[in-house]
């Protein structure tokens, strides 16, 4: 399990991390998701030693991140950091060393994860050759080289087709799966929406909301209906207190409910007024809960 812990990061008069604590617990994806500039950069170059806080500390296992324990982590930065003239099999191989591997284990491993991400062919080619995707297929395969124990991935989808982002998808699943932690940014929300099991919201350097998606969903404070009928007055709902219009999405009323009224009542007097062609709760989408936390 990865903690972070009362993250403080200042540059100059800017804060740039005020507080941040959330832990990434094994087996499970985390999204880091915030607008530019939120802090989320920072607390993963904070996690993986590449800055110091000036609060706080980041935890492994219970225990206060070492060099040794950060070798077993895998990281992707949102910059590139390849050799570019560098052939794309003997960079990885080289990394791979770096990283404790043997030569023998790191030209295998190398191997394995340029297929795996699609770009075998590619081994003995130079970087800076690459196209913009294969370039970030081959910095994935960089933090996936050394078999992590666990991942922590800057916008790792930025540049990536739908086959790529499946190709990764499929990584990041199976790393969890084996019980790995896996954290990674990103400002394509519905692609967080769909991989992730949990997501932490940073806005101004702090942490506005964490947990699992459905529990966020929970815990939004309006109560919304989405109600399709035909042959009603525009203005039925009225006749349930505590009912108001929130809007009409794709030809349905969308109603605001208060805390004490019964759906089932509003769902009565739908049907007593016309043909009742869809009802039921409207399940707000991972980006109006972000919309909602920032906004507050």
């Amino acid at each position: 399990m990865l903690e972070l812990v009362d993250l403080s990061r200042r540059y100059g008069a800017t804060v740039a991390l005020d507080g941040v604590s959330f832990v990434v617990p094994e087996g499970r994806i985390v999204g880091f998701v915030g607008p530019n500039g939120a802090g989320k950069t920072t607390a993963m170059r904070i996690a993986l030693g590449v800055l110091e806080p000036d609060r706080g500390e980041v935890r492994w296992r219970g225990s206060r991140v070492d060099p040794d324990a950060r070798r077993r982590f895998g990281y992707m930065p949102e910059e590139r950091g390849l050799y570019p003239k560098m052939k794309v099999g003997e960079q990885l191989v080289y990394l791979a060393r770096l990283r404790g591997l043997s030569k023998h284990d790191a030209r295998r491993r190398t191997q394995e994860t340029i297929e795996l991400l699609g770009v075998g062919e590619r081994a003995n080619d130079r970087v800076e050759t690459l196209s913009l995707g294969n370039q970030q297929r081959v910095q994935l395969a960089a933090a996936l080289v050394h078999d992590p124990e666990l991942l922590v991935l800057d916008e790792p989808f930025g540049g990536l087709d739908p086959i790529g982002v499946d190709v990764l998808s499929g990584v990041l699943h199976r790393h969890a799966e084996a019980g790995a932690p896996v954290v990674f940014s990103s400002h394509q929300l519905e692609l967080v929406e769909r991989l992730c099991d949990d997501v932490v919201l940073i806005n101004h350097g702090r942490v506005v909301a964490s947990g699992a998606i459905e529990e966020l969903r929970a815990s939004r404070a309006r109560r919304l209906v989405r109600v399709q009928l035909t042959g009603a007055d525009p203005d039925w709902f009225e006749a349930v207190p505590g009912v108001r219009l929130d809007g009409a999405r794709g030809g349905a009323f969308v109603l605001e409910l208060d805390a004490g009224v019964d759906e089932q009542r509003v769902l009565d007097v739908a049907r007593s007024v016309g043909d009742v062609v869809e009802f039921g709760p409207v399940r707000p989408s991972l980006a109006e809960l972000f919309r909602e936390a920032v906004q507050e």
